[in-house]
C-alpha cells in the first residue's frame, strides 16, 4: 500500500507534468510564424549591410564642450522601413558607451524623410575627449541591419 502511494504522490505529478508540458508547447508551434530553433546560439550570424545605403547628416569634426552634438540620418534601402534606429556615442580610447538612444518604428519611405522621425537626436558632451558615433537601424522582422560609423572630437 505504501508503495502505490509513493507512485501516486511523487510519479503522477512528474508524468502530468511531461504531458500538460507538451501538450502546451505543441499548441504554440501551431501559431503562425512558430517554430522551434533549439541551436539558434550556435548559428546566430549578426547580418550587416554595407554602410552605403546609410550615413550620417550634420556630424562636424569637432565640437566644444556647450555646443550638443545633434545629427540625423539618412537611409536610402526601403527595406529598412519602419525599423529601429539606434544612436550610440562611445568614447574612443576606451570603448565605454557614453550615450544610446532608441527610436522605434521609423518609418520613412513614403515622405522620403531623414530620421529620427518625429524627434531630434542632440547630446552634450562635456567631457573633452575623441568620441565615435554609430549608427544602427534593423528592418521590422528584426533580421538584418544596416550600421555606419564616423568620429569626432570634443574641446
Amino acid at each position: 500500500m505504501a508503495s502505490g502511494v509513493t507512485y501516486l504522490v511523487f510519479l503522477l505529478p512528474i508524468v502530468f507534468s511531461f504531458v500538460f508540458g507538451g501538450a502546451v508547447l505543441a499548441q504554440v508551434l501551431q501559431e503562425p510564424d512558430r517554430e522551434l530553433n533549439m541551436m539558434q546560439f550556435g548559428e546566430f550570424k549578426a547580418p550587416t549591410i554595407s554602410s552605403k545605403s546609410i550615413s550620417i547628416l550634420g556630424l562636424e569634426s569637432q565640437y566644444t564642450t556647450s555646443e550638443p552634438v545633434s545629427v540625423q540620418i539618412s537611409v536610402t534601402d526601403d527595406e529598412f522601413d519602419c525599423g529601429d534606429l539606434y544612436i550610440t556615442i562611445y568614447h574612443s580610447t576606451t570603448k565605454e558607451v557614453f550615450t544610446q538612444s532608441g527610436f522605434f518604428d521609423q518609418c520613412f519611405a513614403t515622405s522620403n524623410s531623414v530620421l529620427p522621425m518625429g524627434d531630434d537626436f542632440s547630446e552634450l558632451i562635456d567631457e573633452p575627449g575623441t568620441y565615435e558615433i554609430k549608427v544602427d537601424i534593423s528592418d521590422k522582422n528584426q533580421k538584418e541591419s544596416l550600421s555606419v560609423k564616423g568620429k569626432f572630437t570634443v574641446k
